[in-house]
This record gives C-alpha cells, structure tokens and sequence, in this order.
C-alpha cells in the first residue's frame, strides 16, 4: 500500500478533493485497481482539510517509484483543474490561486516526460 497526503482549503468541496485525487490514482498504471484506491479525509484543520489517497501496488520493490508517478499524477490533475494544493504550509489565501498552467509544465530545464507520468 502508498499513501499520498495532501491539505486543500476549505472552499473546495471535499467531494470534488476526492474525484481530484481518484483521478491522479487512475493515471499512475502502476497503482492495481483492486483493491480500489479510496481517499479518506484524514484532519481538519483551522485553514485547510487533509486528505489521504491509498492505494495498493503490485510489490514493495516499485513502491518509490510508484509513489513518485502518483504525486507528480496529483499535482497535474489539482493543477488542470485549477485547485490550489495548500501543502505544506499555509499562512493565508493569496490574491490569486497559486496552480502552474500546462503550458508551463515544460520551461526549461524540465525534461518532457510521458503522459501517463
């Protein structure tokens, strides 16, 4: 089993939280499908929820690299959707939601990498 922790404000509902990361588990191929990776909200906090994705992977030898696929999974999708992650710490809401577009996933020096990852 992974887990993936994440903390997201409050003015976004936790269902929608929930697809999010659900999502980002179904991109990670690595990741089996049964059991079914599930969030479970995990703290709520005075400016933010935490979540947990959990999710099970074949053998213990690919867990890192799995890990790795999947956080990286988590920030594109919170990113395409426009949902700013507030981990790790949160000190108040910018003017603007801090999320990088996909046209700038790729500025130098960044390497493009598969889709899928």
């Amino acid at each position: 089993m992974i887990h993936a922790s994440v903390t997201i404000g409050y003015t976004t509902p936790w269902r929608k939280v929930e697809s999010l990361l659900l999502t980002a588990a179904g991109r990670t191929r690595e990741l089996l499908q049964q059991p079914a990776p599930n969030v479970r909200q995990t703290g709520l906090s005075d400016f933010y929820v935490e979540y947990q994705l959990i999710a099970a992977v074949s053998t213990a030898e690919i867990r890192s690299e799995v890990l790795s696929a999947l956080l990286g999974n988590i920030q594109d999708v919170f990113n395409e959707n426009g949902e700013q992650i507030m981990s790790p710490h949160y000190m108040a809401d910018p003017e603007q939601k801090q999320v990088i577009p996909k046209s700038k996933w790729f500025d130098m020096p960044a390497k493009r990498m598969t889709e899928e990852t």
